[in-house]
């Protein structure tokens, strides 16, 4: 596609996740072998700049450049003169003299990469803004779930957890459903907006969702950081009544049902000890399909708008 940044899913085309999601199948299939790299972005150069902590997607993409055979340059905002004050635009101004050809972007501020975006001609790649959009997690969810439902229109994902702050619940259920899959919410009350998108499926009671029938339950982490008052009682008694206990995950394997998570997941919290080792948990996949996708993505984006 010629496209330059990677801001938000509902900016791509059918035909164009379509396209993202099969060319990660010959980039995934790299990893069996000997030399996992190819020459794709050789002489090309690769900023990330993270404003907020991660593990997952930070080395999922480094990993993925890397074996595009591009440059990676990690900028360490806490070492930097941001520390003294300087802008984000101030940042950006100062790498774009660098040359980037790509900014992989995270930060707290909803629509901050779209801003970074307009201000530079490298591409700009969402890594997570707020809890506004997750793109490529999005894509690697809709990915792995495609690898164990081929033909995905018409089956269900139950999303549980902590909707309110998410941004993997937005990006997620939206490349789901341009799929054609069913998805539904479960969670606290409290958690769960009353004002579902369109079509979307809204739960309270985890009986009641799980009588609904899906195909895949992925569960979100809870995200304390981002809740500024007290959602539900405590974590333990979220576990009690939202999280997969060891009763819970022998229904779960009784009815064949897909188990997700975007980690880090919370043991005791989300997901008992025993989910860890459930034989239809699709946790670990995630992780691999990650850089698979977002080698896909890089090498789909076209940086200052070149073909």
């Amino acid at each position: 596609m010629a496209r330059k940044d990677l801001l938000e899913l509902a900016s791509l085309s059918r035909e164009e996740i379509d396209r993202i999601l099969d060319q990660a199948v010959p980039f995934k299939d790299l990893f069996t072998r000997s030399v996992k790299k190819v020459p794709a972005l050789k002489g090309k150069s690769v900023l990330m700049l993270f404003y907020e902590p991660s593990t997952r997607t930070h080395s999922s993409f480094e990993v993925a450049a890397k074996r595009l055979s591009a440059d990676v340059t990690n900028f360490d905002v806490f070492q930097s003169s941001v520390v003294k004050g300087e802008s984000v635009r101030e940042t950006v101004e100062t790498l774009q003299a660098m040359r980037t050809d790509f900014i992989v972007v995270r930060h707290k501020r909803s629509g901050l990469p779209g801003m970074i975006a307009r201000q530079t001609k490298a591409s700009v790649i969402n890594a997570g803004d707020g809890a506004h959009a997750h793109p490529t997690q999005g894509l690697l969810d809709a990915f792995t779930v495609k690898e164990v439902i081929p033909a995905p229109a018409g089956r269900k994902v139950l999303i549980v957890g902590d909707i309110l702050h998410s941004r993997v619940a937005r990006s997620t259920s939206s490349v789901l459903r341009r799929l054609g899959m069913e998805v539904a919410y479960l969670g606290p009350g409290s958690l769960v907006p009353k004002a579902c998108p369109d079509g979307v499926r809204r739960f309270t009671d985890y009986n009641e969702a799980m009588a609904w029938k899906p195909d895949v339950v992925y569960l979100l982490r809870v995200q304390m950081e981002r809740q500024d008052v007290q959602y539900f009682p405590s974590l333990r008694e979220y576990h009690r009544v939202y999280g997969v206990t060891p009763e819970r995950l022998k229904r779960l394997d009784d009815e064949g049902i897909w188990l997700m998570h975007p980690g880090p997941v919370n043991r005791g919290v989300e997901l008992c000890d025993e989910a860890l080792d459930y034989g239809r948990s699709l946790i670990n996949r995630q992780v691999e399909n990650g850089i698979a996708v977002r080698m896909s993505v890089l090498y789909s984006l076209k940086p200052g708008g070149e073909e």
